[in-house]
C-alpha cells in the first residue's frame, strides 16, 4: 500500500470513529439529560476539569514521541508503560490524598469519593495508551476506530443503565472507569502486545524530553480554548458563555471531523519520512488541498445560513449564536493551516519553536477578547479570528522553515477549494433569489432548500470541472460512485 493511499485510509477509519463517536454522544446526551439532573452533570463536569488537566500530565507525550521515533522496539514499549503507570500511581495517590479536602471545598462528601474512583482510571491508561500507540505508529487506524467504537458502546451501555437504576453520577464516573478497561484489553488484542517492565533511563529521558513538549504544547492549548469561556464568565455572564460555546462548538465541528482526522495521519506518515523534504512537503500541501476542498463548504454555509440554521437545530432562545458562528465561520481557512502546521512541527521535533508560538497566542488571544468586549459576543470572536490569523502565521512560518516551503505553496495548496466554493457562493446567491417566499419564511425548509441547492451543484463541479489538481481524489470518487450503483 502506497504512503498516500495509506494515509487517505487511515484519515477515512479517523474520520468514520470521530463522527461516530460525536452523533452517539449527541444522542446519549439527550437521553441522559432526562435521567440526570443538571447537578448531576454538574459534579461531574467539575471533576473532569482536574481529571482532563491530569491526564495531560499522565500520557506525558510519551506516546506521541514514540510513535514519531524512526524505530521502537518491544523494549521501547516496556519503557513507554513503566513510566505511564509510576505517572499514573503518583497522580492517584495525589487525588486520593486531596479528596477530602475537594469534598469539603465544594462542602459535598460525595465529591471525595467521585475524585477517588475517578483517579482510578490513571491506573488503567497505561494498558490502554501503549497498545494504542503501537497501533498508530503502524497507522493500523480502522482497528484503533474498531476499539473506539466498540467502546463508546460499553461506556453508553453502562452511564444509561446506572442512570436508569438511580446512581446519579455514579454512572458517568464508573462507565468511564469500565470502559477505559474495555478498551485495554481490545487494543492489547489488536496490537498482540502484553505488557512488561523497563527502567532504561537513558532512552527515557529522550521520551520524557520529547513527551514534556509535548505534554505541555497540550496544556497550553487547554488553556487557550479555555480563554473565552474564563472572560466571558467574568464579565457577560453564563448565558454569553452558553451562546458563544454554542457558536464555537458549531463552527468546530467540520474542522475537527476533517482536519482533525487528517492531522493523526499525516502526523505519523510525516514522522516516518521526516528525513525526506519532498515528500514531506508534498503530503503537507497535499493534505491542505483536500481538507480545504472537503470542509471550506460546510464553513460557506454556516456564513450564508447561520441564524436559520442555529434556529432550525437549537431553537429561537440560541438565536444570538449566530452572530459569533458568521466571524468564526470566516477563520475556517486558518483553523487547517494552524492544526496541520502543528502536524509538521510535531512530526519533526519543531515543538518546542511551537510551543513559543502557543503561549504568545495566550496574551495575544486574551488582549484581542478584551478590546472585542465591549462589542459583545460579536467582537469577542472578532478578536479570537484575530488572535488566530497571528498563531497561523507563526505556524505556517515555522512549518515553512521546517520543510523548506514557500509562501506561494500555501497559496497553490488553496486554490482547488477557492474556485469551488466561489462557484457555491454563486449557486447560493441565485438560489436565495429562486427561492418561493412561502420556503424562505420557515427556517428548517430554507436550510434544507439551499442545502440541497448548494451540495448538489458543488459536488457536481468538484467531480466534473476539470482541475488538475483534484484529479486522482475525483477519479476515485467516481469509481466509488459507479461501484455503489452496480448490482450485488
Amino acid at each position: 500500500m502506497s504512503l498516500g493511499h495509506s494515509i487517505r485510509h487511515g484519515a477515512k477509519w479517523v474520520f468514520i470513529g470521530n463522527t461516530g463517536s460525536q452523533v452517539v454522544n449527541f444522542a446519549l446526551g439527550l437521553i441522559l439529560a432526562r435521567l440526570l439532573v443538571p447537578a448531576e452533570f454538574g459534579m461531574v463536569a467539575t471533576i473532569q476539569i482536574f481529571t482532563s488537566l491530569a491526564g495531560f500530565v499522565a500520557g506525558g507525550g510519551m506516546g506521541q514521541a514514540i510513535v514519531r521515533a524512526k524505530e521502537a522496539s518491544k523494549r521501547d514499549y516496556d519503557l513507554l508503560f513503566t513510566l505511564q503507570f509510576l505517572i499514573g500511581l503518583a497522580i492517584v495517590s495525589f487525588f486520593f490524598v486531596i479528596a477530602p479536602w475537594f469534598g469539603r471545598w465544594y462542602a459535598n462528601p460525595l465529591y471525595a469519593d467521585l475524585l477517588r474512583v475517578a483517579a482510578l482510571s490513571f491506573l488503567v491508561r497505561p494498558f490502554f495508551n501503549v497498545p494504542s500507540n503501537m497501533l498508530h505508529r503502524e497507522m493500523r487506524f480502522k482497528a484503533k476506530t474498531a476499539v473506539q467504537l466498540a467502546n463508546l458502546a460499553v461506556y453508553n451501555s453502562i452511564a444509561l443503565s446506572l442512570a436508569y437504576l438511580g446512581h446519579g453520577p455514579w454512572s458517568l464516573i464508573l462507565a468511564g472507569l469500565f470502559s477505559s478497561m474495555a478498551g485495554a484489553f481490545q487494543f492489547a488484542w489488536y496490537a498482540r502486545w502484553r505488557p512488561g517492565i523497563c527502567f532504561d533511563f537513558a532512552r527515557a529521558g529522550e521520551l520524557m524530553r520529547y513527551g514534556l513538549l509535548a505534554s505541555t504544547n497540550n496544556i497550553v492549548c487547554y488553556i487557550r480554548a479555555q480563554l473565552p469561556t474564563f472572560i466571558l464568565s467574568r464579565s457577560l455572564g453564563p448565558a454569553s458563555v452558553g451562546l458563544y460555546n454554542k457558536a464555537e462548538s458549531l463552527a468546530a465541528r467540520p474542522h475537527g471531523f476533517i482536519t482533525g482526522s487528517v492531522y493523526e495521519v499525516l502526523f505519523r506518515a510525516l514522522a516516518k519520512e521526516q528525513d525526506n523534504l519532498d515528500t514531506s512537503r508534498y503530503l503537507f500541501f497535499r493534505s491542505l488541498t483536500l481538507v480545504a476542498v472537503y470542509a471550506l463548504p460546510f464553513y460557506i454555509g454556516f456564513l450564508w445560513l447561520a441564524k436559520p440554521l442555529v434556529v432550525t437545530l437549537f431553537g429561537h432562545h440560541w438565536a444570538d449564536s449566530a452572530g459569533p458562528l458568521m466571524i468564526l465561520s470566516l477563520a475556517a481557512p486558518l483553523m487547517m493551516i494552524e492544526n496541520l502546521s502543528g502536524a509538521v512541527l510535531a512530526a519533526r521535533s519543531w515543538l518546542g519553536k511551537e510551543l513559543v508560538a502557543q503561549v504568545v497566542m495566550i496574551g495575544v488571544a486574551a488582549a484581542a477578547i478584551l478590546v472585542g468586549l465591549p462589542y459583545g459576543l460579536t467582537g469577542v470572536a472578532t478578536g479570537m479570528v484575530f488572535a488566530l490569523f497571528y498563531l497561523t502565521l507563526h505556524m505556517f512560518w515555522l512549518a515553512k522553515q521546517s520543510l523548506d516551503a514557500r509562501w506561494i505553496d500555501l497559496a497553490r495548496s488553496f486554490m482547488p477549494a477557492m474556485l469551488l466554493n466561489a462557484i457555491l457562493i454563486g449557486t447560493l446567491w441565485l438560489a436565495n433569489h429562486a427561492i418561493p417566499p412561502s420556503i424562505q419564511s420557515v427556517d428548517a425548509l430554507y436550510v434544507l432548500f439551499m442545502t440541497a441547492a448548494g451540495g448538489l451543484v458543488y459536488a457536481i463541479c468538484f467531480l466534473y470541472l476539470p482541475i488538475s489538481a483534484l484529479a486522482s481524489e475525483t477519479a476515485r470518487w467516481k469509481i466509488r460512485l459507479k461501484l455503489a450503483k452496480a448490482p450485488a
